[in-house]
């Protein structure tokens, strides 16, 4: 009997963790609209608060023969593996992780259940790495983190690039570089707390804020190693793309995550490949100028995040509070547009796009997460386990996924 046979006779396919929550709820709604709770898919949802839970059935139209709703509380070790021992996936969006996430963690790799969720808290994740991934390879758990905009379209567009060099021209990128070419949606307050917490973590312990800075710091154990450096950090001109380039947020956590598959698949992409991500600006001097503003202004957010007075007296005050977020309009016409460009051993350039058609923190991010826990739940899937990365756990079956459901496209250019 194999890992996978030991979940499959279970109550629910997927629970959603955090229902009521922002992108919890969005979540629903896409589970709602594309798979009603049947047969096919068994799925409950689940939070602290039942009077919650019962408004967003309600809301949603899921009474009668909806969804189950589950009642238990993040910190109680029993009730999330009781929770966890009923499903075969449990898909979670309670953050900050660091404070709410290590009991279900925990109690999925007990119970051999898989797990995912949309963390970019790279201080936490490695602390998963280190307490689970050995006892999650045991229970057969396959625990993907990181799947929402970070950083399912940097994992799975290189991905998708390394396997089409592969099929048509026999070689493997020596390089990739992704770029984002255009962006709209607004923040959320949870997405804004988990960003302060890593950086008061940061602050308070040394070797979590070193752990941070490491190119490498998701790898596994003795493979922190490689030939990639910092993030950028300042203005840079990018070579293959022939444009100015700012540092991106985002690649603080995607870089590490596509290290990490790489590491994870045996060197697949090879020792020596590279990988970076950063922001267009232009070509030109309007394009240096536009990066470098580009960085300034990154750069006076962190300091002011750092700051406990200009955090409380400005960023807090102005920013939206943890269960909020862009209106459904600003999801519905939000969107985003990446660039990646990678260059072959023998020097040839090739040119990818990947696009979302939803704001990229939460419209697009709650249906790659939905999409990703109906993968681990109904897909067949390679037998690989521990605490994994979305292409390393599910692969060609993701991909197909979400370029056929959740709006995710992928194509050469």
């Amino acid at each position: 009997m194999t890992h996978t046979d030991n979940n499959r006779n279970r109550r629910y396919d997927v629970i959603v963790w955090g229902a009521t929550g922002f992108t919890g709820r969005l979540v629903v709604e896409y589970l709602a609209s594309r798979y009603r709770p049947s047969d096919l898919l068994r799925w409950a949802i689940g939070g602290r608060n039942r009077d919650k839970l019962d408004s967003l059935a309600k809301d949603l139209g899921l009474t009668g023969d909806g969804p189950d709703l589950i009642v238990a509380d993040s910190h109680d070790a029993q009730a999330m593996q009781d929770l966890a021992r009923s499903t075969r996936v449990v898909l979670t969006t309670v953050g900050p992780y660091a404070h709410y996430g290590s009991e279900l963690v925990a109690a999925c790799v007990a119970t051999g259940t898989h797990y995912c969720d949309l963390c970019g808290e790279s201080q936490w994740i490695r602390k998963m790495i280190d307490r689970h991934h050995a006892a999650a390879i045991d229970s057969g758990a396959k625990i993907v983190m990181c799947c929402g905009f970070d950083s399912i379209p940097s994992d799975m567009g290189v991905y998708a690039m390394q396997r089409r060099a592969s099929s048509e021209y026999k070689q493997q990128c020596k390089r990739i570089t992704l770029l984002v070419r255009a962006m709209r949606g607004g923040a959320s307050g949870g997405t804004l707390a988990s960003l302060m917490n890593a950086i008061d973590e940061a602050r308070a312990d040394r070797n979590v804020a070193r752990m941070i800075r490491d190119p490498y710091g998701l790898n596994p154990e003795d493979e922190r190693n490689g030939p990639d450096g910092y993030d950028q950090q300042g203005t840079r001109f990018d070579d293959d793309a022939q444009t100015w380039t700012a540092p991106f947020i985002m690649a603080g956590i995607n870089t590490r995550v596509v290290r990490r598959s790489n590491a994870l698949s045996g060197y697949a992409y090879g020792r020596d490949f590279r990988y970076r991500e950063a922001s267009i600006a232009g070509k030109g001097v309007g394009g240096r100028i536009k990066a470098t503003l580009m960085g300034l202004g990154l750069s006076i957010f962190i300091v002011m995040a750092a700051i406990p007075f200009t955090r409380r007296h400005l960023l807090q005050r102005f920013s939206p509070k943890p269960g909020e977020g862009p209106s459904a309009s600003e999801r519905a016409n939000g969107f985003f547009k990446l660039l990646m460009v990678g260059r072959l051993p023998d020097g040839t350039l090739l040119s990818q796009t990947v696009t979302g058609d939803r704001d990229p923190g939460y419209g697009s991010t709650s249906k790659m997460l939905a999409e990703s826990a109906v993968c681990l739940a109904k897909d067949k899937l390679n037998d690989s386990a521990g605490c994994l990365t979305p292409s390393i756990a599910m692969g060609d079956a993701l991909l197909d996924r979400l370029q056929q459901n959740a709006g995710l496209t992928v194509e050469l250019e």
